[in-house]
């Protein structure tokens, strides 16, 4: 290995129909998932709120905000992963949160072990990669970030 390569430290995100590519500096926190209810006349995306360091999140269902089914889940399998928030309405909402369908785990990338792919993107994709000949998904971090504001609205 040469010694003026870098790597970034990542974390792949299991979800129902994919995983999620992000690096670890976006993540604040992985908590336990309990479930909540999301009250009545709420965005199908929405699985409900995490009472987080005297902060109200909006936990929001990645499938559900990408055009999928809200699926919760089940057998203690299922995470919340606390985000930190990049856009222009960080002040408002420094943070959101996502479930996740299982333990996120991680992984250590240099720029030559990532390549792009076409796949069918929805409105909560970035792109799509292979890492190591795994696909996965970076997220679109603005639109969930919408989300997350309109939730708290």
């Amino acid at each position: 290995m040469k010694e003026n390569s870098q790597s970034l430290a990542c974390v792949m995100i299991p979800v129902c129909d994919r995983q999620l590519l992000l690096p670890n500096v976006s993540i604040a926190e992985v908590v336990d998932f309990g479930s909540t209810d999301a009250g009545a006349n709420t965005p199908e995306w929405l699985v409900g709120f995490l009472d987080w360091r005297g902060l109200s999140l909006p936990v929001i269902s990645y499938d559900a905000a990408n055009g999928g089914r809200l699926t919760v889940p089940g057998d203690n399998r299922g995470r919340i992963i606390v985000l930190n928030t990049i856009g222009s309405s960080h002040q408002q909402a420094p943070f959101m949160a996502l479930i996740t369908q299982g333990i996120p785990s991680q992984a250590r990338l240099e720029e030559n072990q990532i390549r792009q792919l076409d796949g069918e993107a929805g409105p909560a994709d970035l792109m799509q990669v292979e890492v190591e000949g795994e696909a996965a998904w970076i997220p679109n971090l603005e639109y969930l970030e919408s989300l997350a504001l309109e939730a708290k609205h």
